[in-house]
């Protein structure tokens, strides 16, 4: 009846204008009420257990150290930062709103009233809750910080290879966790992940969570673990869109135990839980509401999120990434060759295991098959994706849940052959020598963060807030946004061109001790003039002096100004677009090679 009724609110009753203003008013409620339940059922369910009474056998000083060693090499080598662009923003923005307001909304209007920051306007993201709240936790309990967000992901990464650890263990035993340490830990896309304010290293510790609490229902059922097991699914549905795909394996296997206990196993309280899905169906009403939130637009040619047809795109892009060797992409060439190779094996297991699971019962290889699923689908997602390009630096980390499924293919199928004791040392050899070879070098070198120059600007702006700690003074930006959740009152370029009295009103009567613009401009490869690109031009009414300026990449420079004067009367907008703007994206990468190529050729 729960699970009816949940469908009927989350899809049928609700119209999608009302679906936003309940998760915009409500979002922080649900998942505080959500998160409190999870950990009690979960502190129940380790009262139970009492894992702690073996810990010094499952974790040994050596194997501590290991882990902790693994986790500080993904913090040495990359700067913390904001990586990705607008995504690790607008998380920063919802946890500003939930902490400040205790409403899921993003700020779209801020400023500094008589020393006071006040958010004055905002509106409800699509990216799920789970992680802009855990951090607007850390705001509540150290004070409203950007660099909260780094703090949690820091901790995520060393508690993804303890749960890693912990449920390779089980199935693999000790050599097979190792081994899946260190593979998982020699890809420098985590360690990206691990320094920046995304939510995809919550997404692999939500999905690693979900199958330790489902190994622990499917092989010992009770309440206690069926209630964790099914509130943690809750919650791995609102860290990302596409992992509610997991509620698929964590379905069957609720079904297989009553199935083969002859009756629904249920609590009062687990009677409940489906009700739990109606916010993650609600947020899901923003992509009919704004077509917007499917990005179609960044990419020229589609027309459609997903299609079929997309596989033959994105699976060249895939391989690219997957088996690159110049260290440009974040991956892991040894966790790549491996894990390709055993996943050919590991669909024999599979079928193997399933079929053999009426005899053998419910047991941790078969709890891991059932899981398997959940994987395959969120893969077969992706590769139907119409921006599921992995080698493309927005989307790399799209990859990580198929990464993870790679460290678990490759130490399952180690498993198998365990008769050959040579086994082990071999592929413990192999992933030193590439972790050693390949990984350490892509980790100091990154030059998949570098090659993503929209992420160092982020940084430089943040450089020039640090250089300008009094922040009393209004930014232009189109991503205003990234001044807002560092407490900088700012306004888009659009907003300043389309209200230019209003800001003619504040530069008049020195609202703000000054105004200054962000900037990008395209350098002209036949002349070397800089034109500003259409989205930065304020137009002739404002004139502008330069303050900071920083060439990112060969053919941009990003330039920071002060507004100086505000021309008064009717607004004079910028010309149209010039020629170039026109180009497609392959033919404005061949400029930007073939004038690389002629730099680098040129320099003394």
């Amino acid at each position: 009846m729960a699970g009816l009724l949940a469908i009927i609110l989350g899809f049928v009753v609700v119209p999608p204008a009302v679906a936003l203003q309940v998760m915009t008013k409500g979002g922080y409620w649900i998942m505080l009420g959500t998160f409190a339940w999870f950990g009690w059922s979960l502190f129940q369910l380790l009262r139970a257990d009492r894992p702690w009474t073996s810990w010094r056998s499952e974790f040994p000083p050596g194997i501590l150290l290991l882990l902790l060693a693994c986790g500080s090499l993904l913090l040495v080598h990359e700067r913390f930062g904001f990586k990705i662009l607008m995504d690790e923003i607008m998380l920063l923005g919802t946890s500003m709103g939930m902490h400040f307001d205790k409403q899921a909304y993003v700020p779209v209007r801020a400023h500094d009233l008589q020393g006071a920051f006040q958010l004055l306007d905002g509106q409800l993201d699509k990216r799920p809750l789970l992680h802009p709240f855990l951090v607007s936790v850390l705001h509540d309990l150290t004070g409203y910080r950007p660099e909260n967000a780094f703090v949690l992901n820091a901790g995520l990464g060393f508690g993804l290879l303890f749960l890693v650890y912990a449920v390779v263990r089980k199935l693999a035993g000790m050599m097979g966790a190792v081994l899946a340490v260190l593979l998982l830990s020699s890809l420098p896309l985590l360690a990206q992940s691990a320094t920046g304010g995304g939510f995809d290293l919550l997404n692999l510790v939500m999905i690693t969570l979900t199958l330790t609490l489902a190994v622990r229902y499917f092989v010992r059922p009770d309440q206690l673990s069926q209630q964790a097991m099914l509130l943690s699914v809750v919650l791995l549905s609102q860290t990302r869109y596409e992992s509610v795909l997991f509620l698929i394996p964590v379905g069957i296997m609720l079904g297989w135990v009553w199935w083969r206990q002859g009756r629904p196993l249920l609590s009062w309280e687990t009677v409940f839980v489906p009700l739990l899905f109606v916010p993650v169906a609600l947020h899901q009403k923003i992509f009919s509401a704004r077509e917007s939130a499917w990005e179609l637009a960044s990419q020229p040619g589609f027309d459609r999120p997903f299609s079929l047809g997309y596989a033959a795109v994105n699976l060249p892009h895939w391989l690219n990434f997957f088996f690159d060797t110049t260290g440009e992409h974040s991956n892991a060439l040894i966790l790549s060759a491996l894990g390709f190779v055993a996943l050919p094996f590991l669909l024999l297991w599979w079928w193997r295991t399933l079929s053999a699971a009426r005899t053998t019962g419910p047991t941790i290889p078969v709890a891991h098959a059932i899981f398997a699923t959940g994987f395959a689908a969120h893969t077969l997602l992706m590769l139907f994706y119409f921006w599921g390009r992995f080698d493309d630096p927005v989307i790399r980390r799209l990859s990580l849940p198929l990464n993870l499924w790679l460290v678990f293919a490759i130490v399952t199928v180690a498993t198998q052959f365990a008769r050959f004791k040579w086994l082990w040392p071999v592929l413990l050899g192999l992933t030193g020598v590439g972790y050693f070879s390949f990984s350490l070098p892509a980790m100091a070198r990154h030059d998949y963060s570098l090659d993503y120059y929209v992420g160092r600007e982020t940084e430089w702006r943040r450089e020039f807030m640090s250089a300008h700690p009094e922040k009393d003074y209004l930014f232009i930006d189109p991503e205003a946004l990234i001044w807002i959740t560092h407490k900088v009152s700012a306004t888009p370029v659009r907003q300043a061109l389309e209200r230019k009295d209003i800001l003619e009103f504040n530069f008049r009567n020195h609202t703000f001790t000054a105004f200054y613009v962000f900037q990008r401009y395209q350098v002209d490869p036949d002349t070397g003039h800089l034109n500003v690109q259409p989205d930065y031009d304020l137009g002739p009414d404002y004139q502008l002096e330069t303050v900071w300026e920083r060439r990112f990449t060969p053919m941009t420079v990003s330039r920071i100004s002060r507004v100086v004067a505000i021309k008064g009367g009717p607004t004079t907008m910028p010309p149209a677009p010039v020629k170039a703007d026109t180009l497609t994206p392959a033919q404005r990468e061949k400029i930007r090679q073939e004038y690389f190529d002629n730099l680098i050729r040129r320099l003394p």
